[in-house]
Formats: C-alpha cells, sequence, structure tokens
C-alpha cells in the first residue's frame, strides 16, 4: 500500500501527540490537525536472507548471500557484474562498496572493480579519504589499490568505523576506541595505554553489533539495548527507558535527525522522544532485522526473508478520514445500509463480507459518525449516508416482525459472503427467514443491539435527523422500549423466549450470573427508558422509569464496571457501559439520581483511562464538560494504519512493559499499544491487548475510527487542519490499493414505511 509522495510540498510536520497544551474550543484543550507523517508498510519477499542495504544515486542496493540487488518498481533485479556474497554495503566518496566475503568491491560510473582479497569488516569516508577495516588494521583506498593507514595494531578486531565530530572511532566486540596521530586509543592519567573512549559508565553488555554517530552522540548495539556515549560518559538506553526491545542487532540515521534501530524482533524508530515500533507481518518479511538504508522518508529494512519498506507520507487526520471513506466504498465494506468486516474466503481465493453477530451494533458507529459529521461540515454527502444507515437500522427492527426487537444482521439468500453460524453463549446462529422470502435475519439479539441503537439514534436526532426521519426516530426507540416494558424488562425472540443475552428483569438479577450483571444491566435499562420518557413525552416511560428506581436499579449502576477477577473483565461491556451512560447521564434531570450516576459512571471510566481510547476520552469530554486526555487519543488515531487488514502481532516479549504513572491497569495488561503495533480496532476492543491478530485474514471496517474522530471534531477537541492543500485533506480514487470483496449483487433493501 503505497502513495505517491507531495511533490514539491512545503510544510511543517507535528511533533508526536503526548500532551494537550493548544488553545481550547469552549474551554477545551484542543490538539491541531496539523500535518503528521503516516506509516505505510510494503515489503518484497525473497527466498533467501537479505544480508545489506544502501542507498546510492537514488537507487536501493541489496545485498545477499548470491550478490547485490537493486529495487526496481516493487521487485529485486539480480545485478550480474557483482555475484559475490555481501556482507556489508556502503555509501560513501560518490561511490558504492560492497564488503564480501573475498574482499572489496566498488561501484562507479565505470562498473564493478575489486580492491583486493582479504577480509574486510567496514569501510567509510573520513575527512575525505575512504578508510577500511581490516582485522586489526586500518587501510586506506587509493586509486585502486588498498594501502596501508598508518603502521599500529588495534587491541582487538575493528568491526565497525565511526565517523564522528572530525574523530574515526572504531568499535569492537565490547570496545569502542579512536584513532588519531596513527595510533589507536590513548592513554589515562597514570599513562597506561587506554582503548576505552568513555571516563563514566559502562555497557549494557559486552555483546555490541554495531555503532552509528548521530547529533553529538555515538550509539552502540547490544544484545541488552543501547550504549550511548556523549562527550566521555557512557549511558545505557533500555526498556525502562522506553525501548521498545533490548536485542539490538544494526542502527542507522533517519531523514529527521532520528535513529533507527534493528532487532532480532523489528524495527524501531526513535523520534522526537519518542519510540515507535515496527515487528509482524504487517511491517517486515521476516522480524530479524540484518541491515537498514532510510532515505527521504522511507526505510529499507533488509531481514531473513526479504525487504521491508515503510514509507512516510504526509498526512492529516482529515485526509485520514476521506480516505476510510473512500476505502468502505472500494472495498465494498458497505451493503443495505450495513457497514461489514471482511474475511478472506480460502476456498474463493478472495475476501468477502461477513454477515456476523452484530451488524447492527457496530453500523451504529457509522451512523452517529456520520451525523457528527453533518454537524460539523454540512456536507450534504454525510448526511445522505446518516439518513441511508438510519433507515437500514429501522429495517432490522422491522423485518422481525416483533415490534421494538431488531434483529442483529441480514443475509441475503444466495448472496456471496460468510454468514455466520454461531451464536450467544456457543450456541449455533438463529436465522429465520423475513416475511418476502428474500432475506434471513438473524435472532436471539442482545443487550449490544439495543445499546447501539439508542446511542446511535440519540445521536442522528440530535444533529442530522430531517423531516420524518425525526419522528421515525423516536418511535423506533419507542417501540423497543415498550417492548421491554410489556415483556417485563426482557427481550423476547420469536419464539417466545428471552434471547441469552436479553434479560434486565429482577428476577435475573437474583440468579449467580444475574449478580455479577446487574450493574452493567441497570445501566442499559434506566438508559433507554429514560431516553424514550425523554424523546417521547409518553407518561407511560415515565411510570416505568420511576418504577425501575423504586427497584433500586440506581444502586446497582455504583457497580456497572466489574473489576474483579481480572479475567472476568471483559472489553466489550466497557463499550456497552459507555454508550449506555451517554444517554442516561445526559437526559437525567434529577440532581441526586444524576451525582449517584456520575459516581457509577466515574467508576468506569478510571477502569479504561490508561487506554487512551479516543472514543472513550471524548466521549467522557463531552459528557461531562471536563477536560480529557486529548494527546494520547490524537495519537492513536494518527496510529492507525491505512492497511486495514489484522495482521498477527506479538508484543509480549518487549522491554517497555510498564504501567505509566498515574493510571491503573485492572484487567492484567500494561500499557495502552499504537495501533500500528497491533491492529486497527473497534471500540470493543482492548488496547492493551498485547498479542493477537488473524494473519491478515479479516478487513475490519473504520466506522469506528471515523466515529471517534468527528465526535473529537464536534466537541472541540480536535481542530479542523490548517493547510487547504488538496493533496493533505483529500483522497484520490488511486490513492486507496485495489482489493476487498466484490459488490453486493443481491436484493435491494425494502423501504420502510
Amino acid at each position: 500500500m503505497c502513495l505517491r509522495f507531495v511533490v514539491g510540498l512545503s510544510l511543517v510536520l507535528a511533533p508526536p501527540v503526548e500532551a494537550s497544551d493548544s488553545a481550547g474550543i469552549r474551554g477545551r484543550s484542543t490538539v491541531r490537525d496539523d500535518v503528521y507523517l503516516q506509516e505505510i508498510g510494503r515489503q518484497v519477499v525473497t527466498a533467501e536472507p537479505l544480508t545489506a542495504v544502501a542507498l546510492h544515486g537514488g537507487v536501493v542496493f541489496i545485498g545477499s548471500g548470491k550478490g547485490v540487488m537493486r529495487l526496481v518498481g516493487g521487485a529485486l533485479v539480480e545485478d550480474a557484474a557483482m555475484r559475490a556474497p555481501v556482507r556489508r554495503l556502503v555509501s560513501a566518496g560518490g561511490s558504492l562498496w560492497a564488503v564480501t566475503a573475498v574482499g572489496l568491491r566498488r561501484l562507479d560510473a565505470t562498473g564493478w572493480k575489486t580492491l583486493g582479497d582479504e577480509a574486510l569488516s567496514d569501510v567509510c569516508e573520513h575527512r575525505g579519504a575512504i578508510i577500511v577495516a581490516s582485522g586489526k588494521k586500518l587501510r586506506r583506498v587509493r586509486g585502486d589499490v588498498l594501502e596501508p593507514f598508518g603502521d599500529a595494531e588495534a587491541r582487538f578486531d575493528i568491526t565497525r568505523l565511526i565517523p564522528h565530530q572530525g574523530s574515526l572511532y572504531l568499535q569492537g566486540p565490547g570496545r569502542l576506541t579512536t584513532f588519531a596521530f596513527g595510533t589507536f586509543g590513548g592513554k589515562d592519567a597514570y599513562d597506561f595505554p587506554a582503548d576505552q573512549t568513555w571516563d563514566w559508565g559502562a555497557l549494557p553488555s559486552p555483546v555490541t553489533r554495531d555503532a552509528l554517530g548521530l547529533e553529538g552522540a555515538i550509539y552502540i548495539a547490544t544484545d541488552r539495548g543501547l550504549g550511548v556515549l556523549r562527550g566521555m560518559s557512557l549511558t545505557a538506553m533500555r526498556g525502562e527507558d522506553g525501548l521498545p526491545f533490548e536485542d539490538t542487532t544494526c542502527l542507522a540515521a533517519g531523514f529527521d535527525g532520528d535513529l533507527w534501530i534493528g532487532t532480532s524482533r523489528g524495527a524501531i524508530r526513535k523520534a522526537g522522544g519518542g519510540f515507535r515500533y515496527f515487528a509482524g507481518r504487517r511491517w517486515l518479511p521476516d522480524e530479524r532485522v540484518q541491515a537498514m538504508a532510510i532515505g527521504p522518508r522511507t526505510a529499507y529494512i533488509a531481514t531473513d526473508r526479504g525487504l521491508g519498506i515503510i514509507d512516510h507520507e504526509p498526512f492529516t487526520l482529515a485526509k485520514k478520514a476521506a480516505y476510510y471513506e473512500r476505502h468502505l466504498e472500494a472495498w465494498g465494506q458497505k451493503r443495505l445500509g450495513l457497514v461489514h468486516k471482511l474475511e478472506w474466503d480460502e476456498g474463493l481465493k478472495e475476501f468477502v463480507r461477513e454477515a456476523g453477530d452484530n451488524d447492527g451494533g457496530y453500523t451504529g458507529y457509522y451512523l452517529a459518525a456520520q451525523s457528527y459529521r453533518y454537524a460539523v461540515t454540512k456536507d450534504p454527502a454525510a448526511r445522505r449516508e446518516a439518513a441511508n444507515t438510519f433507515h437500514a437500522l429501522r429495517w432490522l427492527e422491522r423485518m422481525t416482525g416483533i415490534p421494538g426487537f431488531p434483529a442483529r444482521s441480514v443475509w441475503a439468500k444466495g448472496e456471496r459472503g460468510h454468514k455466520s453460524s454461531g451464536g450467544s453463549g456457543g450456541y449455533p446462529a438463529e436465522w429465520h427467514d423475513t416475511a418476502d422470502g428474500k432475506f434471513e435475519w438473524k435472532g436471539d439479539t442482545s443487550s449490544d443491539e439495543l445499546c447501539s441503537h439508542f446511542y446511535a439514534f440519540d445521536v442522528f436526532l440530535q444533529l442530522a435527523a430531517q423531516g420524518e426521519e425525526i419522528a421515525q426516530a423516536k418511535a423506533h426507540l419507542a417501540r423497543i422500549a415498550t417492548h421491554l416494558i410489556d415483556h417485563r424488562w426482557q427481550l423476547v425472540d420469536i419464539d417466545g423466549k428471552p434471547t441469552r443475552w436479553g434479560r434486565w428483569d429482577p428476577d435475573y438479577f437474583l440468579t449467580d450470573e444475574g449478580r455479577y450483571d446487574r450493574g452493567l444491566q441497570a445501566v442499559e435499562l434506566l438508559s433507554f427508558i429514560k431516553t424514550a420518557e425523554v424523546l417521547t413525552g409518553d407518561a407511560k416511560f415515565s411510570e416505568a422509569y420511576q418504577r425501575l428506581v423504586r427497584l433500586g436499579y440506581p444502586a446497582y449502576t455504583l457497580r456497572a464496571r466489574t473489576t474483579f477477577p481480572p479475567d472476568s473483565i471483559l472489553h466489550f461491556l466497557d463499550e456497552l457501559g459507555f454508550w449506555g451512560w451517554w444517554n442516561l447521564i445526559r437526559h437525567e434531570q434529577d440532581p441526586e439520581l444524576r451525582a449517584f450516576y456520575r459516581r457509577g459512571y466515574e467508576r468506569s471510566r478510571e477502569v479504561v483511562r490508561v487506554e487512551h481510547n479516543p472514543w472513550f476520552e471524548f466521549l467522557h469530554g463531552a459528557l461531562t464538560g471536563e477536560g480529557c486526555e486529548t494527546g494520547p487519543a490524537v495519537a492513536h488515531l494518527r496510529g492507525w494504519p491505512l492497511d486495514l487488514r489484522i495482521w498477527s502481532y506479538q508484543n509480549s516479549h518487549r522491554s517497555d512493559l510498564r504501567t505509566p504513572a498515574g493510571y491503573i491497569a485492572p484487567k492484567g495488561g500494561t500499557k495502552a499499544f499504537s495501533p500500528s503495533e497491533t491492529e486497527p480496532l473497534r471500540w470493543d476492543h482492548w488496547t492493551m491487548q498485547a498479542d493477537g491478530g488473524s494473519g491478515g485474514n479479516d478487513v475490519v471496517e473504520p466506522a469506528s475510527w471515523l466515529l471517534a474522530y468527528w465526535l473529537g471534531r464536534h466537541e472541540g477537541f480536535l481542530s479542523a487542519p490548517e493547510t487547504t492543500d488538496p493533496a493533505l485533506v483529500t483522497v484520490r480514487p488511486e490513492e486507496v490499493p485495489e482489493g476487498g470483496a466484490r459488490p453486493y449483487d443481491g436484493p435491494p433493501r425494502p423501504v420502510v414505511p
């Protein structure tokens, strides 16, 4: 997935967002939508390990045990004139140098030439001369000949040459010294020979692999982190300092004063005081990094199974929103007004849409997102999308033939895709024919759908509904609330029985399972009935709400979030809770009840605050009027990859797994991960999950990202971009790569009166 660079673009890139210190809107802290660099990965897989990579004359050269290759387009092309096994490639003095097992090779305007046949380890340019390391000695290239560079001999085998601040440093196993005045090292205060270049500190490990001079420091790669030499002081950079993984293998200078660190488990970019970790198949063909070369905003990473390429394209969050909108269309993630995840079909060898367990619930994200988008932009396209999604969700309720009972999902008979075969609690899926026989609807509906409908319809009514849609939306929610009242706080299916997860009644709360569930269930039911009361003014909802109050439901809300045992903390319950809290706290006017609910809400909020989930953060700020952690939330939005496939990932081996000061992590995780290090996710997913993914076999729909982004814009936590450059705020069709599912070609959605 590669986008072209913006030619001739003059811009100031946004610094990493770690805090919210900008001017606020309506008294709230606002982060500007400045231009940032969006990471985009691509790969060239090889059968043999790659050993070296260098940029020379605008061309990417790659070394392997078979010789040299060039990157041409998206393929590696062999250089027939250089077939010796390559250990290292260096661009220096206007030429490309290949350190091989049988000597030094030079590529210049006349082609490849061999200079000597002795074993070498490194080559560099120092004060206009090309210097070569050979065992314990140095050589200098003069013409086509290698000649001695002084008569002295180091006390160790030289593995790396480091030109730095006019001096020449030399690294060996666990050692670092200098070469000056024809001598290696120097003498200490007692006139003893010294080949250690620091007075204070120690290497984190004697197992050293590489060294690099960059902006006032020399970095030394070891198997236990980095040594950092400044002047005569050597310190260590390890996991406690934020380094994601300590077993480092190689180093490279970046394109903006940044440092790239290769490891045995991925690559790391150190920039702006923070670290970005690139591991797994999203970014690399293999995690063991052998060499790196960094061009203008592109990193080329040689691994044991091919070349990883990470482009850094100028973006704004507004452009990312436009990208995801186009992705939904181009990848076939919309169908019948609903949004869908895609799954890989091994038999068809293509992605297909999943008719899943909670399509109606997840589509609520998109309805709310488009409602916020319309309120912010007044774009007619946003209102059309909101209205279309609204009618699709209304249809889910009408198709069942049970007033107030929405279907989970819908399946067109004979369509191409995956029809869910699983239901709640491990039971088989319950599919039923619609009255016209063209579709099937999925029953055993859970609280998830009801929470989503009440949240999304309320936002739609507030911001985007027009004309008859207003009455339709209110009637839709009123029918659901009436169903619950008429069935004694139960969601009753076509078989006349309550669904597996559709019980809010007092009898259920007396069971072992109900005692565990009743805090969240109370928030949900109180929210449903209060919303229906406020929207319709119908006295029956007022009476029903007061009946719940007399039954003690508000007291249950104090324990809406279960916290023990840790394994019982299910993250999707947070999503249900915040859907419910949104309406309950906003619509409750009684100060005593409102204060009571706020206590339960704050308890729930503290459990998830560590995650820096942008929807939770912006919803909190909008709901309470208090500040939220805007900076980390915006960083999360920027961290979402453009490639929405769910690649497998691992982070449990990392060295930086520590809970930040001031937070709790009751579920047992340690820190929130950027989606670039894990996966793009719905807001029912845990951002602290260290390992997971599906090998690229699923494609998540970006409706959750769009909801958080447009909520942030609407509530003033995010500003519009200041730039008006179309290349930075809009997306051309060709910028979204081809892929996804075939267009839906089944029967159309019927008109719902």
